[in-house]
């Protein structure tokens, strides 16, 4: 633990413990809520579409803005993708799909899991709205720490300390911390999460094939997230044996110079991982099991004309639509929707999906057959 550049100097409340204090953490909440959906039954392979959407049923769909009421939040690089699938959303932290998996989640859901793995200072109000999975909670830097452990271990929640145990002058043990573990996360889910964030050529497209988040001889995960007004940059790591976190920010909470946290904040962290990889066991993650997803409707396989099966699951019968058109959103592997429209976010989605569609001249909702 490592913070204040000067614990003395009162101008800048150099005596404050940051790793107890609540930040807001930016887009490191998402494998938390992206954790939630895959629960539910979402396929890292499922396609939603990256599009500039206004999530607020105050404001008509064609109403782009963030003004009065209006929720039409923007993407770090102002690029909007089309179609992606949520492992490449995750990896390059794309903002608008990540508001589509938490309302696909949940919102009281996702809380829920992020709480149970360590993040107790979020509120289980549900206070946040979608703003959520763009960090709009506020946790400690501790909690983070370990609730990403949660992910390295498979799972498995541990307890927190800072003593791990007391040795007296003669080297006998006068204190030792009991260790208590308690399940918190299927180890499927777990594995699907540490495989997103330790897959480089996912993340490559945002953040290059050789950035500081990547390690060519050791499997380490890695999440960063910077806060909107730069007032907080946080990077969270782990390998299977070590998590580590580093925030960075100002005591008062001014804001820094407007840099993403993977130029803020990863170096500083490279550098101590580096040091205590080298200390550590070569350790891989587990591989997730290989689902046979034959069977999952398109949009789950990555078919993001999306569609329905017919004719003995051999034709398809698809088009360029949001996902709520062939899901239901809390019932993912369930049957199709009867009714789409019914869900208060479908004309929203499906606005900005028709605009792209009739953009790149697909008109038609022809039938394909799946190869």
């Amino acid at each position: 633990m490592v913070g204040s550049r000067n614990y003395f100097d009162q101008k800048i409340d150099g005596a404050f413990n940051v790793t107890l204090a609540k930040r807001q953490p930016g887009s490191t909440i998402k494998p938390f809520v992206y954790a939630k959906a895959f629960l539910k039954g979402y396929t890292p392979e499922t396609v939603v579409f990256d599009l500039k959407t206004q999530f607020s049923t105050k404001c008509a769909p064609n109403n782009l803005t963030m003004d009065n009421g209006c929720y039409a939040p923007e993407n770090y690089d102002g690029v909007f993708r089309g179609p992606i699938t949520l492992r490449n959303a995750l990896a390059q932290s794309i903002n608008i799909p990540s508001v589509k998996v938490l309302y696909l989640a949940g919102l009281s859901e996702s809380i829920r899991l992020a709480r149970d793995m360590g993040l107790e200072s979020l509120s289980n109000k549900g206070d946040y709205g979608l703003t959520l999975v763009l960090g709009g909670g506020e946790v400690t830097p501790l909690e983070m720490t370990g609730a990403y452990g949660v992910f390295a271990n498979g799972g498995i929640k541990t307890n927190i300390t800072p003593v791990l145990e007391i040795k007296n002058k003669n080297g006998d043990i006068v204190y030792k911390h009991e260790v208590v573990e308690t399940k918190v996360l299927d180890k499927e889910i777990a594995l699907k999460i540490s495989s997103i964030l330790s897959d480089n050529v996912a993340r490559a497209p945002s953040y290059g094939q050789t950035s500081a988040l990547f390690f060519p001889d050791r499997d380490v995960a890695v999440k960063t997230g910077t806060t909107n007004d730069y007032r907080d940059a946080w990077i969270m790591g782990y390998t299977p044996n070590i998590s580590v976190g580093a925030w960075a920010g100002n005591n008062n909470n001014s804001p820094m110079q407007k840099k993403v946290a993977g130029l803020i904040v990863a170096p500083l962290w490279r550098a101590f991982m580096d040091q205590a990889l080298a200390k550590t066991a070569n350790e891989q993650f587990e591989e997730p099991l290989v689902e046979d997803k034959t069977q999952l409707k398109p949009a789950m396989q990555g078919i993001w004309q999306g569609g329905k099966f017919e004719n003995n699951n051999t034709v398809v019968v698809g088009g360029v639509h949001t996902i709520l058109n062939w899901i239901n959103k809390d019932d993912p592997r369930g049957k199709y929707p009867d009714n789409p429209s019914s869900d208060h976010q479908f004309e929203r989605w499906e606005y900005s999906v028709r605009i792209w569609a009739q953009e790149q001249n697909l008109y038609q909702d022809l039938p394909f057959k799946l190869n």
